[in-house]
């Protein structure tokens, strides 16, 4: 029979090192994952609230899209459309070939009136090279040979022109103010 060592009870340093281990994390351990979460909070804060001038840029990019859009649809029906924009709404119309009052076009998803954010300010620019009012209405004829036109999205911060070329393309240019 193997002779003990020690008197039953007394290895304490055994339980001693048993008991911190499983009791719980160290005060460093806390801070490391304090730090990670608010490292991940902060880009998360970051990428999740875009800055006026991504706002900007992601408004001009759909107005742009739907303006091509409207050119061909115009084409594609044989009717006027036009488009305008007003402090943060843009609105796109149709000509009544009745009495030829513009009508808001709400038949269509992409041409529905479309409030920007608070921030963006829209108005038309030009049309075929002569200065425009701000809420006017540019036409889109169903020849597709329209004049060019260009409206203007500004932030306080940032300014867009939206333009589109005889052929119907648009442009997209930028500037911080």
């Amino acid at each position: 029979m193997p002779t003990p060592t020690s008197a039953p009870g007394t290895c304490k340093g055994r339980r001693d090192a048993r008991s911190r281990a499983s009791g719980g994390f160290t005060l460093v351990e806390i801070l490391v994952v304090i730090v990670i979460l608010g490292i991940a909070a902060g880009l998360a804060v970051a990428l999740a609230a875009p800055d006026e001038r991504d706002v900007s840029a992601r408004e001009a990019r759909r107005f742009a899209g739907a303006l091509e859009y409207a050119a061909q649809r115009a084409q594609w029906r044989n009717e006027t459309l036009g488009v305008s924009a007003a402090a943060h709404v843009v609105r796109y119309w149709r000509r009544d070939s009745t009495d030829a009052r513009w009508r808001v076009v709400d038949d269509d998803d992409v041409l529905r009136v479309h409030a920007l954010p608070d921030i963006v300010d829209a108005m038309a620019l030009a049309y075929a090279g002569r200065a425009l009012a701000a809420d006017a209405i540019v036409p889109l004829r169903p020849s597709g040979r329209n004049e060019p036109f260009a409206f203007e999205f500004a932030t306080p911060r940032t300014r867009t022109i939206i333009a589109i070329d005889p052929l119907n393309r648009a442009s997209i240019a930028s500037s911080a103010e």
